[in-house]
């Protein structure tokens, strides 16, 4: 992980903190935005279990294949050993925000990794339960149905979060990180 250290209150940022570099390549940000848009239509547009729903879930888990394999060989910022978060990291990171020291990292922070892969175990849980009410096997067993539609609900409650961290910290760091989910591009 990249950590960089926070600008003092008042500065003017200089030329070169107003530069901005690529951290985010286009599979990590097609990744990103595919999930967004599978998760609305999948959560409040499309009928549950009929084949536009089915086929969004497919969408997924090809997307989450795809994702895994490049966070193995993929650009610095995609690869999991990038933002690996271990437990030492994640502490310092909360006990750095409570005292304000709170350090900005180009790729993925700490808490940010967590709630990645997270959403992607999730997902992945969303995927394979909801795939398994199509097999015979499991034909009209309401405890899975039930288990996919929790598991789809908790995606829903942490992408809120989520959503709502980037923001704060948008805030926080004044650069608009949603922004650079779409441009790939952070300040320097």
């Amino acid at each position: 992980m990249t950590a960089i250290s926070s600008k003092k209150e008042g500065q003017v940022p200089s030329d070169a903190a107003r530069q901005t570099i690529r951290v985010w390549d286009p599979v990590v940000r097609l990744f990103h935005w595919i999930i967004v848009a599978a998760c609305t239509l999948n959560l409040f547009i499309l009928e549950e279990g009929k084949y536009w729903h089915r086929i969004t879930g497919y969408v997924v888990a090809t997307a989450i294949v795809i994702r895994i394999l490049w966070g193995f060989v993929g650009t610095k910022h995609a690869r999991f050993s990038d933002f690996l978060p271990t437990p030492r990291r994640v502490m310092e990171q909360i006990f750095d925000m409570i005292d304000g020291s709170e350090r900005r990292y180009l790729g993925h922070n700490p808490l940010a990794s967590v709630m990645m892969l997270l959403l992607m175990a999730l997902l992945a849980a969303t995927v394979l339960t909801g795939w398994m009410t199509t097999l015979d096997a499991f034909w009209g067993e309401k405890w899975l149905e039930k288990l996919h539609g929790t598991i789809a609900n908790g995606i829903m409650v942490l992408a809120f979060v989520h959503a709502g961290a980037a923001i704060i910290e948008s805030w926080r760091h004044r650069e608009n990180l949603v922004w650079s989910m779409v441009t790939g591009r952070k300040r320097a």
